[in-house]
């Protein structure tokens, strides 16, 4: 829930940056800040002395003592991984996700995001790793049509907005196979290396292809407000809420972890209405109201998992 209220506020955050900010050199200032700021966690963590990590998970709650503790080595394999994540997870979906929100609303942007738990739902069941129960399927079915209620009913095939939409789609993709392809790893290393490193991979990719939109930002005249949307997306939509991602992703699977990712285009379109002066009509309200009712029907009955990948 929490993970959901941060990146639900961190639509209008983003968008509100825009009218300063060239959208992908946003985009990579703050994935370079957020970079920063794991790889510092994660130095930090590797030079704590061991009694200390014992002392801190003794009466650490089921789970979170290993968020921040990686238990095994980085091998080979574990490398290639990471890469392939940083491309998929970061360079890509980051690429998507910004510059479909540039060229669409908030409402949908996060509405088409929703659809997540059905592609990871669709891909788990595929690959064998998760078998979803009946009301899974219906409550995701009923939230996929929320999202078309809103999404289906304001296309414009002749403006920007389809194209926005359409990037959105493929950001949804990515974070379905960055969510799937990172379960090996997070079962071997704490969520916090395998954000923060994936990450710092996606990085050194994206700032380079994007250094000619921040050289052509005139930072100076950056106003305080875009700062704190820099600040705030950096350290908390890239930091903080990214490793409740992969940390719920650990301990309930893939598929239960994404159902909450439906709540965050109420929370979007909630904060887009406040501060951005986004529209919310009867039918936002209608394609709001089947998302979430989607969520309660995924959340009263767990579907059955298979046996998580375990440290070899």
């Amino acid at each position: 829930m929490v993970m959901a209220l941060i990146w639900g506020t961190n639509y209008s955050a983003v968008k509100s940056a825009f009218h300063e900010i060239d959208p992908q050199a946003f985009n990579a200032l703050r994935m370079a800040i957020a970079s920063a700021a794991f790889l510092t966690v994660i130095g930090v963590l590797q030079l704590w002395p061991l009694h200390v990590h014992r002392r801190v998970n003794r009466g650490a709650p089921s789970g979170l003592a290993t968020v921040f503790q990686t238990p095994a080595r980085l091998t080979r394999r574990d490398l290639l991984e990471l890469i392939l994540l940083g491309i998929v997870g970061h360079f890509l979906y980051q690429y998507f996700f910004i510059g479909g929100l540039a060229l669409t609303t908030v409402a949908n942007s996060s509405l088409i995001l929703a659809a997540t738990p059905v592609v990871i739902g669709l891909m788990s069941a595929a690959l064998g790793q998760e078998r979803l129960g009946r009301r899974h399927w219906a409550g995701a079915a009923l939230s996929m049509l929320g999202i078309y209620v809103v999404v289906g009913h304001n296309v414009d095939l002749r403006g920007r907005g389809i194209t926005g939409d359409l990037m959105m789609v493929a950001a949804v993709i990515c974070w379905a196979l960055f969510t799937l392809g990172a379960r090996r790893l997070i079962a071997r290393h704490s969520p916090v290396a395998v954000t923060g490193l994936s990450m710092a991979i996606g990085t050194l990719i994206y700032v380079p292809v994007m250094w000619p939109h921040l050289r052509a930002v005139s930072w100076a005249t950056v106003s305080v407000r875009t700062w704190v949307s820099i600040v705030y997306s950096a350290i908390f939509a890239l930091g903080v809420a990214y490793t409740i991602w992969y940390a719920a992703v650990r301990q309930i699977g893939s598929a239960r972890t994404s159902v909450y990712s439906n709540i965050i285009p109420l929370v979007a379109m909630a904060t887009a209405v406040l501060f951005l002066g986004e529209p919310f009509g009867v039918t936002q309200a209608t394609g709001a109201a089947a998302v979430l009712a989607g969520v309660a029907l995924t959340r009263t009955v767990p579907q059955v998992r298979t046996q998580e990948p375990c440290e070899p």
